[in-house]
């Protein structure tokens, strides 16, 4: 296994090519649950939850069951089951530990089952490391790593979104200003600040 490609993929998925901030993929929950950090970081936790373990069965699928049959037709369909499936048991589960959070996550919490960042690393998983129909040697390690530090990179965006929302609760905004126009503002300002790092070269 090559240090220096998980290097590369850790960088990437978290700075160079952020779901949110670089692909601009799962917007919905950005904005919405962005208010607070303490929402912000429980729907990121439950996303890196959800992304790793679609990672490790998305592989499984493609590699054991999609190929052999000469069924990658089915990729997207099948992969949008597996993560409405681990979607599902995610809300259950904090439903039961915390129907406090449960009610403040609300409608978002379903939505990482229409989440194109979820789907989309399952399906960058695929293309990056299969060639010819064929994994390239330590696919299914790497393919983890980068669904799990996909999820980090969600992460820290919706964390450095919220903290910066909290701060402008405290300012004076104009009223036209106030909430998704200046949550917009914002996020534009911040995808700008991470595109410094597609300089990065290994």
């Amino acid at each position: 296994m090559d240090i220096k490609t998980i290097l590369m993929i850790i960088v990437s998925m978290v700075f160079i090519n952020n779901f949110i901030l670089s692909k601009f993929l799962g917007l919905c929950p950005f904005l919405g649950v962005s208010r607070n950090i303490k929402p912000a970081l429980s729907m990121g936790l439950a996303v890196i939850f959800v992304m790793t373990l679609s990672s490790i069965i998305t592989w499984l699928v493609y590699r054991f069951l999609l190929l052999p049959l000469n069924i990658t037709y089915l990729r997207t369909i099948v992969f949008i089951l597996v993560i409405a499936t681990f979607v599902q048991f995610v809300e259950m589960f904090i439903l039961k530990k915390s129907p406090a959070l449960y009610r403040t996550l609300g409608i978002y919490l379903p939505l990482i089952t229409t989440n194109c960042a979820v789907l989309g690393v399952t399906v960058l998983n695929i293309n990056n490391f299969f060639v010819n129909n064929k994994p390239v040697e330590f696919s299914f390690i790497y393919s983890i790593i980068q669904g799990f530090f996909a999820g980090i990179g969600f992460t820290l965006a919706l964390l450095l979104m919220s903290g910066i929302r909290e701060r402008l609760l405290l300012n004076d905004t104009p009223a036209c200003f106030r909430d998704l126009p200046i949550a917009f503002i914002v996020a534009s300002l911040m995808s700008l600040g991470f595109m410094g790092f597609s300089g990065f070269n290994f």
